[in-house]
């Protein structure tokens, strides 16, 4: 029998890589991060700027509000279940070949987007932007990690929080400037097609500047375990978000009961393979781990939260209240803006002297600032001067919860899995995102109509982040273990 060959340490493979990163001079190195970045900024500035547009989308392709959700809702789901399969991707076909691939076909879809005639059309095309967005998006830190040493990746890293809050605070912004220009007659569709030269252009730079990573084709990946668990998940959220005017009734607990059967057959194929040591979607032991485990109910409970709230303030600005596209973007600066303060400022000096109780006060500043926000909303007494500084506390509370969540979650992980921990990390979260459509929408949707609509999101906010409160509370006093001496 043929003794296996064990693949190369990490440091040892990108060592390889990093001599082709090496032949590269400063400026060329600038530029093809640059070119990472951007696909970052398109990757968070489309999941942010459609909740700005989705009624003038609505209103042109007559789409329904069951619909609409499902405008995001196919994003977020898409991409949630295939991230982790993407990241597998790269290691068997090289990242730099499946982030070429990504953005190409991110911007392909995004064309289809633009071009869409009917709202199935336009929810498939989300779909499919959702999977080339997770193919593309696990490969920008392994180009990073080709581009730099490691002292140089921490400088180069934090620019990730900075775009990440901009392109947060620009993705609504740009869709209210669009929908207002209304460039060539386009309307909502100048946001997609917005898309197609910036992800020419990056194609073109990537195949230029970015270098060559290495393959691992000995690696596997788990085809039937993805399939399994991203079936499960559709089947739990579809009927919440397609049955919402029925209530609960039979073929809900049919949609409820198969995904409980898909989850379970997927839990037993995981078992299987780990027992025969082949690949999987998920690392079963790594939730035996208290603090990840906690982190990761935390990071799915408040994504849920937060999608839901900016996708209810976002569409009933514009449908109660008759605020226009523009405005509605504008009143999002606030609220991204107490996001990027509290990120920058407060966690990075509170975090490691009150652990826990950053995240604890966070979510009571998030709920206290959505109470205020939707209690004026639901009155009809909506002044904007009076609604910013509601805005920028709730951000706060946002950013408090968001910013240290991923460095709580792995805390604890074995630096060798540290990678698949964070990977798991973002896949929850975009889960939750679809999931908080599903919950936080639904709950709007239903009791609209008679004017409860923002009592009843809200109510199902609250809720989600008092999850979030007894999840933190449970976490260690001492998150971030001390050095020793």
């Amino acid at each position: 029998m043929k003794t296996p060959v064990a693949p190369a340490p990490l440091s040892i493979s990108l060592h390889r890589h990093g001599e082709a990163a090496a032949e590269l001079s400063a400026r060329q190195k600038s530029l093809a991060f640059f070119t990472l970045l951007t696909a970052l900024a398109l990757e968070i500035i489309d999941l942010t700027i459609v909740n700005t547009v989705l009624p003038a989308i609505e209103h042109d392709l007559r789409a329904d509000s069951a619909q609409s959700q499902w405008v995001i809702a196919a994003y977020s789901l898409s991409f949630a279940v295939l991230l982790i399969l993407g990241g597998r991707l790269g290691d068997l076909f090289g990242g730099r070949r499946m982030f070429l691939l990504g953005v190409g076909g991110f911007t392909a879809s995004s064309l289809l987007c633009g071009l869409a005639s009917t709202p199935h059309h336009l929810i498939a095309a989300r779909a499919l932007q959702g999977m080339t967005g997770a193919m593309m998006a696990p490969q920008v830190m392994t180009m990073i990690q080709l581009l730099y040493d490691p002292v140089e990746r921490i400088g180069r890293i934090a620019w990730f929080g900075v775009v990440g809050g901009l392109s947060a605070i620009v993705g609504p912004l740009l869709g209210g400037v669009l929908i207002a220009l209304n460039l060539f007659g386009l309307g909502w569709r100048a946001v997609f097609l917005l898309n197609v030269p910036i992800g020419l252009l990056a194609v073109l730079a990537g195949m230029v500047l970015l270098p060559r990573a290495e393959r691992h084709p000995d690696r596997r990946i788990d085809i039937a375990g993805t399939a399994l668990f991203g079936a499960g998940l559709f089947a739990f959220l579809f009927p919440m978000i397609q049955e919402k005017r029925h209530g609960f009734d039979a073929a809900m607990a049919v949609w409820w009961l198969a995904a409980l059967g898909l989850a379970g057959a997927g839990l037993i194929h995981q078992r299987r393979r780990q027992r025969k040591r082949q690949a999987t979607v998920i690392e079963p032991g790594m939730f035996a781990n208290d603090t990840f485990r906690l982190g990761v109910l935390i990071s799915l409970s408040f994504s849920a939260a937060n999608t839901g709230f900016l996708f209810v303030f976002a569409y009933a600005l514009q449908r109660e209240l008759g605020f226009s596209a523009l405005q509605t973007g504008v009143l999002h600066v606030p609220f991204s803006a107490g996001v990027m303060f509290a990120m920058a400022f407060l966690v990075r000096r509170f975090l490691p002297q009150y652990g826990r109780l950053v995240l604890i006060v966070g979510a009571l500043i998030m709920s206290a600032g959505c109470m205020g926000i939707l209690g004026w909303m639901a009155l009809g007494a909506v002044r904007p001067l009076l609604l910013i500084p509601v805005l920028l506390l709730a951000g706060v509370g946002m950013g408090l919860v968001s910013g240290p969540l991923g460095a709580v979650s792995v805390a604890r992980v074995e630096r060798q899995q540290a990678g698949s921990a964070s990977g798991i990390i973002k896949t929850v979260q975009q889960m939750g995102g679809a999931l908080g459509i599903a919950l936080v929408g639904s709950a709007y949707l239903q009791f609209a109509e008679n004017g409860r609509g923002e009592a009843a999101a809200l109510a199902v906010m609250v809720a989600l982040l008092a999850l979030c409160l007894f999840w933190a509370a449970r976490l260690p006093k001492e998150i971030f273990p001390r050095k020793a001496g």
